[in-house]
């Protein structure tokens, strides 16, 4: 038994006549059709189970696309904004899905928390968090949780129609509005994993179910900023609590976890002999966006320990990891030419014997 569950931002997802963000930017019909055959052609390809999608403004255009691929339980928890009629602003998340979707909400953020970390009362996720609750094969009901958080764009616009102030000026304003605005986007981006963590923390003691958490992060997992979401200590708290109650709360990001079963089968492979020279060949994680030639992972998928093979109640382990970025690094216009501009992660689960 094989469960695959990818996390795909399909890079503004709104039919035509309607535009996305500004009143030019609309799809042809020619340009919309291309990238529904792109969508299409990598879900014919890859067969995903669960997907957790971002950059959705036309959510009945998805829901029929993936209806047609097989995909009998779709959600939404939110609508984009539209102002003028028909340009849309704020995309949305959702989730497809294979299997039965029991349950779906919006994760609200914990109003007595929010006061006691010094955070604004009116704090709201940047866009709302979905949270499904999808019946999975030998798992039983599981909290499946799609995210895109908050953007590193600067929180701070200059308005540089001031024609007064000099080049240098213009400059300095600029700048000043990019570090003030960019740590604003920073501090909302850390505030919405803080609350989100805390709020699956509460209902993972609350129904037990297990947990997955993927979507666009918009941060890499290990600066500082998101790094409390895997969180795997505590301080002042004995070896033995921790071992016995810990892990049960915690997230595994989903490459560490399948890279721990690839080094594990190697050793305990044939030709353990030449480890080390396998373990060169190993694979490695790619990039999932790039800018200005710089790729970085943005991308996750992230999972409690039902899907760790090193802890005693696991059930399904990590058995591969793939980022689909052919229209990043090497695109075909004919093919990619309305794709997207991050990579797709999927993670094959394979039930443990």
């Amino acid at each position: 038994m094989q469960l695959n569950i990818a996390t795909f931002n399909l890079f503004n997802y709104l039919e035509p006549p309607n535009a996305y963000y500004e009143f030019e930017r609309i799809y042809s019909a020619e340009q919309w059709q291309k990238k529904q055959n792109w969508i299409s052609n990598y879900l014919t390809e890859y067969q995903p189970d669960i997907i957790g999608f971002q950059e959705v403004f036309s959510t009945e255009s998805l829901k029929k696309l993936v209806k047609q691929q097989g995909y009998d339980y779709f959600a939404v928890v939110d609508e984009p904004e539209v102002i003028d009629d028909f340009i849309y602003r704020r995309p949305v998340v959702a989730i497809a899905s294979r299997y039965p979707i029991k349950d779906v909400v919006a994760v609200e953020p914990n109003v007595d928390l929010v006061q006691s970390i010094g955070v604004d009362t009116e704090f709201s996720f940047s866009r709302k968090v979905l949270r499904a609750n999808i019946e999975i094969p030998h798992l039983g009901c599981c909290d499946c949780y799609v995210v895109h958080f908050k953007s590193k764009r600067s929180m701070i616009d200059f308005d540089d129609s001031n024609t007064n102030l000099s080049p240098e000026q213009i400059i300095i304003e600029n700048l000043k509005a990019q570090v003030a605005g960019g740590w604003g986007s920073t501090l909302q981006r850390g505030n919405e994993a803080t609350l989100l963590m805390v709020d699956m923390i509460e209902r993972r003691e609350a129904t037990g179910y297990p947990m997955i958490l993927m979507g666009d992060f918009n941060n890499t997992l290990h600066d500082g900023v998101l790094s409390h979401l895997l969180i795997d200590n505590l301080r002042f708290v004995s070896a033995f609590d921790q071992n016995a109650y810990l892990a049960k709360y915690c997230l595994n990001d989903a490459w560490n976890l399948f890279n721990n079963v690839y080094m594990n089968e190697l050793k305990q492979s044939p030709d353990s002999d030449d480890i080390n020279e396998q373990i060169q060949k190993a694979p490695q994680r790619a990039p999932t966006h790039y800018f200005n030639g710089k790729g970085s992972v943005l991308d996750y998928i992230l999972l409690s320990s039902e899907f760790d093979a090193s802890h005693h109640n696991s059930l399904y382990q990590v058995s591969n990891y793939t980022t689909y970025d052919k229209q990043l690094i090497n695109p075909v216009f004919e093919h990619d030419g309305e794709s997207t501009d991050h990579g797709i992660v999927m993670v094959e689960l394979t039930l443990r014997r």
